[in-house]
This record gives structure tokens, C-alpha cells and sequence, in this order.
């Protein structure tokens, strides 16, 4: 088992789960969680209106440094995403960290993404599938909640009972490192995260995996009961 940054090379053939708790696979989970059929998880912003451009049926969501570009129909916000019917839709998502870092994996024996809210699905998920094979955590952030969800996963799949109370910890202090860089930035351009902080220590809420494959140029996501 490795635990490792974004930049860090990933062996083929493993089982790579990728971790943006704040809040790229947040979203993810609770766009599911409104009925959403399936996310194309693009590399970039540019990649995503790509798709859109090819799927203009899709709904388009994310952000370029924390904030909802003007042509997106939703920013990466889970809070924004848990009031809207979302049954069946398709989803193309574009985010600075998460969707990235998925696209930096082109050949995994299995690609997941995870947040706290589906982590210990995620965790079930691979004890069933893949007990056996080699685990990349890559964590897409630098601040601390991606890392606290990194040891948690990492000591579930160990077959462990870690506490929750030092992953929402973690989240926590990831938060205040995150509000800490955005007061340092001009008001037009720094991210409100209240509203959906609750979503992002929500831990375990979703009872599912969301699993990938790769495509060409981007990963689809799709919602495993688990």
C-alpha cells in the first residue's frame, strides 16, 4: 500500500483509488446520490466543455481555482448539487485536483474516486474485488483532509476499526488551511466553503463506490452498491 501526492508516478496494473474530500468527489457522491446515471470526469476545464461540446445533453460541473465557471451549469459545490433532480442524468465533471488526478492513471487494474462520505464502501468494494493486488492512494490535495481520508481508507483496508472523530478531524483542519488561502486572495476570487463542509465530513453516508474506467480522454464514474 502507497499513499502518495499527485505528482508521484503510479505503477500499472494496481488498484489506484484517487481522494478529493473537499470537494471534487464530495460532489461526486452526492450527484449520485440524486440519481445521476453516470460522471465524465474530464482532465481539465477545457477538456470538459470538450465533452460538453460532443454531449450537449450532459450537465456540465466544476470549478477553475474553487469557483463556477460563467458557461458551467453547476460549480463542484455537494451542497449546490443536493437540492437539484438530478434522475438519470449524465454528468461531465472538470475540477482543479480530483478529475485531474483520475486522468493520471491510464492503467490500473482498477481506478476508483472516494471522499469521506463513500469511503467505506470504497473500502468494501476492493476487499471484495481486489484483496489481493497492489493499492496506490493518490491524494489530489495538500492540505489535510485528503491525507486523513488516505490513513482511514488505508486502515479499513488493513482490516482495522479506525475513529471517525480524527478523519472529520482532518477534514477540519483541511478546511481552515483551505480558508486560510482564500483570505489571502482578492474577495473576487475566494471560495466559500460553509455550506458545504457538512457534506464533506459526512462520513460514510454513501453506500456505494464509484468506480471508473478510462477512456480516451477522460474517466466515467459509475455508482457501485457496495
Amino acid at each position: 500500500m502507497s499513499i502518495v501526492g499527485m505528482e508521484a508516478d503510479v505503477p500499472a496494473g494496481e488498484v489506484v483509488v484517487v481522494i478529493d474530500v473537499i470537494r471534487a468527489f464530495t460532489t461526486a457522491a452526492v450527484a449520485f446520490e440524486r440519481g445521476v446515471a453516470e460522471i465524465a470526469c474530464a482532465p481539465s476545464v477545457e477538456a470538459g466543455r470538450d465533452l460538453r461540446r460532443l454531449h450537449p445533453d450532459r450537465l456540465l460541473v466544476g470549478e477553475t481555482n474553487g469557483l463556477q465557471p460563467a458557461d458551467f451549469d453547476f460549480g463542484n459545490s455537494p451542497a449546490e448539487l443536493s437540492t437539484v433532480r438530478l434522475d438519470g442524468r449524465r454528468l461531465i465533471q472538470a475540477t482543479s485536483n480530483g478529475t485531474r488526478g483520475l486522468a493520471r492513471c491510464p492503467d490500473p487494474r482498477a481506478l476508483l474516486a472516494v471522499s469521506a462520505r463513500n469511503v467505506g464502501a470504497t473500502a468494501r468494494w476492493i476487499g471484495r474485488n481486489h484483496a489481493d493486488v497492489p493499492r496506490t492512494l493518490i491524494c489530489t490535495g495538500r492540505t489535510a483532509e485528503d491525507w486523513a481520508c488516505a490513513r482511514y481508507l488505508d486502515a479499513l483496508l488493513d482490516g482495522a476499526s479506525p475513529g471517525r472523530a480524527d478523519l472529520i478531524e482532518g477534514i477540519m483542519d483541511g478546511a481552515a488551511e483551505h480558508a486560510r488561502a482564500y483570505d489571502r486572495m482578492p474577495v473576487s476570487e475566494r471560495v466559500d466553503l460553509s455550506r458545504d463542509l457538512g457534506f464533506c465530513r459526512d462520513v460514510d453516508r454513501s453506500a456505494f463506490a464509484m468506480v471508473g474506467e478510462v477512456r480516451d480522454n477522460h474517466v466515467v464514474l459509475t455508482r457501485v452498491e457496495c
